[in-house]
């Protein structure tokens, strides 16, 4: 089954003025961050009240807008039931168990584990999206996995992160794979904006019975920390973050895309460094050679007698 998207070059946005690679990078620094500001911020408050939290303010927010720019409203109900769907997978669900599980690992981890995610897609994609598998993108991936995989066993190695925590991280990675590969299946031509909001409004309402049935709104502790996380999260992630991502899955195959979230180990640890004081080993470092060079090797442009093209 091939994408329901027009083909879009690699090189350009359908409807964004910036960049690929400067959305990617931006994209790539907000999202990686977000996972020392929220390992911060479930210091003082529960995780799923937190996100519930998240959520909502963003959704408000962006319909907010739309309603006073008088944004023209595109959306079909097919397009509700769509964006509704992505953002429980997307956020509710990936983001709500990665919560969860970011309580008993590092910052540094969850960016790891999070980050694999090229590889799922890689190879769904293949089946599902019709996109070809290179044995150049095969070798870049590997690198990449190889990669993570050397910091993701050393810091299992240290000791320090539970077993619970990381399977939950794991389940939430597998909804945003699921999302991702919706997302690119059966995204509407436009209404991206409206269509976040819808997003977001939906992840929080999935979210608020959980956190109401398993949190206390009385263990949130009002600190100008926790305030400042919301705001980020709410504004600079769940806002502008998610809008690149959906951006730069338009403009690129699904592979080349998730391949990017290679970058989100050295960045995650770096602010998991600079925000948490966490260590950062020379292995660590060692480790972000093969990634680098995976993400080179999967996103460059295929030349012809590597995709079979007589041409």
């Amino acid at each position: 089954m091939r994408s329901a998207l027009p083909a879009v070059p690699a090189t350009q946005s359908a409807s964004w003025t910036l960049p690929l690679p400067v959305m990617v990078v931006t994209f790539c620094v907000l999202w990686s961050a977000a996972f020392a500001v929220a390992k911060a911020a479930v210091i003082d408050c529960p995780p799923l009240l937190l996100l519930t939290a998240r959520f909502l303010f963003a959704g408000v927010l962006i319909l907010g807008i739309a309603m006073v720019r008088r944004t023209p409203w595109t959306l079909s109900r097919r397009d509700l039931i769509f964006f509704a769907i992505v953002g429980v997978a997307n956020q509710a669900l990936y983001l709500g168990l990665g919560y969860i599980g970011i309580q008993e690992i590092s910052a540094g981890l969850s960016t790891l584990i999070a980050s694999s995610n090229p590889i799922l897609i890689a190879v769904l994609a293949v089946y599902l999206l019709g996109e070809r598998m290179t044995w150049r993108k095969a070798v870049g991936l590997l690198l990449g996995f190889g990669g993570v995989a050397l910091i993701v066993w050393h810091r299992l190695a240290l000791g320090g992160d539970s077993l619970r925590g990381i399977l939950f991280t794991v389940a939430g990675l597998l909804a945003l794979v699921g999302g991702t590969l919706v997302f690119k299946l059966y995204a509407p031509k436009d209404g991206l904006w409206i269509g976040n909001g819808v997003q977001s409004l939906a992840a929080g309402i999935a979210s608020l019975p959980f956190a109401l049935t398993f949190e206390s709104v009385g263990d949130i502790v009002p600190t100008w920390q926790l305030l400042a996380s919301v705001l980020y999260l709410g504004l600079a992630v769940s806002i502008f973050a998610f809008l690149l991502w959906f951006y730069i899955l338009k403009a690129s195959g699904a592979t080349a895309a998730s391949s990017y979230h290679f970058l989100m180990p050295p960045l995650g640890m770096l602010f998991g460094w600079l925000l948490l004081g966490e260590h950062v080993s020379p292995l660590d470092l060692l480790g972000i050679v093969p990634v680098v060079l995976g993400i080179w090797s999967v996103t460059r442009p295929a030349r012809s007698w590597e995709t079979g093209d007589a041409r």
